[in-house]
Parts: C-alpha cells; structure tokens; sequence
C-alpha cells in the first residue's frame, strides 16, 4: 500500500509541477492577467474618451490598455527607471510632451488628467515621427513610446527588443477586453 502511494504522489508531484512549469512558458501571471477584462476606472473614462480624440489612429481602448499596463492606474507609480505617474513618463520626455490635460494652468506628472493628455498626445507625435515607417501603424506608435520613435525608424519597424516587442503585444491583447 506505502508503494501506491508513494506512486501516486509522485505522479501528482510530476503533473502540478508540469502544470506549473506550462503555466510560466505560457507567460504565467502576465498571460493570465492580459485575458482578463481591462475596466477603465469610472474617473478615468471621460477622460480617456476625450484624450483619445487628440490622436484618432490610436483607439481609446488601445490608450487605456496603454495606460493600464504602464501604471496598473495608480498616478502615483514611479518605475524603477524613473517613470513616472499614471503613463509613467521619463522626467526629460515629460519636459518636452506634456500638456495641460485639465486647463488649469500647471502641466503635473502626478495629475492624471495632464498625464492621460499627454500619453494621447505623445502618441500622436509618434505617428507623425513614424508614419513613413512600414509595418503595423499602431504597433509602430506604441513601440515608439516603449523605445522611442528612432529605435522604430532605425528597426523600420517594431525593435526586435524583447520588453518593446511583449509591450506591444501586451497592449493589443489587452486593448480587445477594454470596458469602459
């Protein structure tokens, strides 16, 4: 009886770990997290709506998956690059791209309104700065504001850098379970 036993432990230690072993080459919590439904919170929604109207190439499900998967929402993230805020800018890409979302006369990282502005408008600068680039339109605006529009002009195309590559797949994945 001990034999059995010990038997069929095994197979189910063999199992779960295989199991577990497929569940992390499929991408494990990420993979799981990008099938779920992305819900806009409720502050955000107009906003979004109105910010995706600066840059119609990019869908407003495509800016809230995008905002989404940068900051998890939370105006407050800070990377462990530097990011910063809700589309977590770069301090010196913030200096050049930012606008006043809200109209209130101060242009604040921490602001998501300001902040949610100026990802829809940092990514309309990238579809004029890589608009002659073949490929995907979307995909290249998106990389662009993972790496930077010259790395995608340089690539002409999306980097083959794999953080840029997973971000814009990431994003699109998750931008068709988008509910506002």
């Amino acid at each position: 009886m001990g034999k059995v036993l010990a038997v069929v432990v095994s197979a189910l230690v063999l199992v779960g770990v295989t199991l577990a072993g497929a569940f992390v080459v499929l991408g494990g919590v990420d993979w799981l997290r990008d099938r779920q439904a992305i819900v806009v919170p409720e502050e955000y929604r107009v906003v979004i709506l109105a910010a995706a109207e600066r840059c119609p190439v990019v869908p407003p499900e495509v800016l809230a998956a995008q905002l989404a998967s940068e900051s998890s929402w939370d105006p407050y993230a800070v990377s462990p690059a530097g990011a910063q805020g809700l589309a977590q800018f770069m301090p010196a890409v913030w200096e050049q791209y930012a606008v006043d979302g809200d109209g209130d006369g101060v242009i604040d990282v921490w602001n998501p309104v300001d902040a949610i502005h100026s990802a829809a408008e940092l990514n309309c600068v990238n579809a004029a700065l890589v608009a002659d680039v073949p490929g995907d339109e979307v995909e290249n605006i998106l990389a662009a504001y993972n790496a930077g529009f010259n790395q995608v002009v340089k690539y002409e195309g999306v980097p083959p850098f794999p953080e840029t590559e997973a971000y814009v797949e990431r994003i699109l994945t998750r931008a068709e379970r988008v509910q506002f």
